[in-house]
């Protein structure tokens, strides 16, 4: 593999531009048209997944470099190293050329990311095209998740989310994994169900948009948290204790904002918390253990070398509980610790020492 190492030319970037160009705008008559924007992990997995079950897929990135090793080596390197991709996968950084006669688009890109993406994607839409979020990340001006960005920037579109335990490169090994869609139309989560289950990856629905993308959005805080946990060489007992709280502050979180909390004892919520919690192969987790061996928070984030959402909703979550008077002391004890620089141990004291409270919230909505 080492002559596939090699820094691509401008030539090759040349060549690879008008092949993908050409590739890129075939269609199938009987298979649907799909287009994934953003070429990190997950988006490399979901557009591969799409081509293995016989559709026409382009995978949408920006870097050109990065693009044209895709399309010589059929691999990301970067991301997913001896992940062979299907050859029905095209790969462009032609916006327009991956987008044409698209009628589903999977965006897979960073949170600070997304809107810009979307808006210039707009132009080349199809007209009747689904978009189907993959971030789990929060928009900082207005709290909003990418399902507001999605109806904000494409009000004329029907939309769904994804969101699960879905460690990429376990998807990747073709691990069996679950994953859920989520839409207020029922035909698009039958159609993404249909487009993606495989012998290794299935796909469960559900009508609460907003529950499984906070699921999405707040297990990051917490992985990060038993990251650090797990730094500091704590047992099982501790671990157990700080993912189902997690799950209580989670719950309190997305009732508060309108969310369905028994949505969260799904894949989408509980399945995410406990992977991201407890598995290296995590981002967040990956910052938290960092952060746990005394890293700061700039060595932890170039140590991982990646995208990891958790940081900065860590910050934003805390505001937000506070502005909402919604109880999430382990959130806040790890934006104290991440943000301002209080001692962990002093923070478990404070935590240990606090009041009371129930164990399970929402027994009584189980009978209804």
């Amino acid at each position: 593999m080492q002559q596939y190492k090699a820094t691509i030319t401008a030539q090759a970037v040349m060549h690879f531009k008008v092949e993908s160009a050409k590739v890129c705008v075939v269609t199938s008559v009987k298979n649907r048209k799909i287009c994934v924007l953003g070429g990190g992990s997950f988006g490399t997995v979901i557009a591969n997944m799409l081509a293995e079950n016989n559709h026409d897929v382009c995978l949408w990135l920006r870097n050109a470099d990065r693009a044209a090793k895709m399309h010589i080596q059929h691999e990301n390197l970067d991301h997913l190293p001896n992940y062979r991709l299907d050859e029905r996968l095209h790969v462009s950084t032609d916006m327009a050329h991956a987008l044409n006669n698209a009628t589903l688009v999977f965006v897979s890109v960073p949170s600070k990311a997304f809107r810009d993406v979307l808006r210039q994607a707009q132009p080349f839409l199809h007209a009747d095209a689904i978009l189907v979020s993959t971030a789990k990340g929060i928009e900082p001006d207005g709290f909003w998740l990418m399902s507001d960005v999605l109806r904000q920037e494409l009000p004329t579109h029907r939309i769904a989310v994804i969101s699960g335990p879905n460690l990429a490169a376990e998807i990747a090994q073709r691990q069996l994994t679950g994953t859920v869609v989520a839409s207020s139309d029922a035909a698009v989560c039958t159609l993404v169900q249909s487009l993606l289950r495989s012998s290794y990856f299935r796909v469960y629905s559900n009508s609460d948009v907003y529950g499984v993308e906070l699921g999405g959005v707040l297990k990051n805080i917490y992985a990060i948290a038993c990251g650090m946990a797990a730094a500091l060489g704590v047992g099982q007992n501790t671990i157990s204790l700080l993912i189902t709280r997690s799950l209580a502050e989670m719950g309190r979180f997305a009732a508060k904002l309108g969310a369905d909390p028994l949505t969260l004892i799904g894949l989408a919520g509980v399945g995410d918390l406990i992977v991201t919690c407890s598995s290296p192969l995590s981002r967040n987790y990956r910052i938290g253990f960092a952060l746990g061996q005394g890293h700061t928070l700039e060595q932890a984030v170039a140590e991982v070398g990646q995208v990891a959402e958790g940081i900065n909703t860590v910050h934003l979550v805390a505001m937000k509980a506070e502005e909402l008077g919604v109880y999430m002391p382990l959130a806040n004890a790890l934006n104290d610790i991440v943000f301002k620089g209080f001692d962990a141990a002093k923070v478990a004291v404070r935590l240990m020492s606090g009041d009371s409270n129930i164990d399970v919230e929402y027994r009584a909505n189980l009978t209804k």
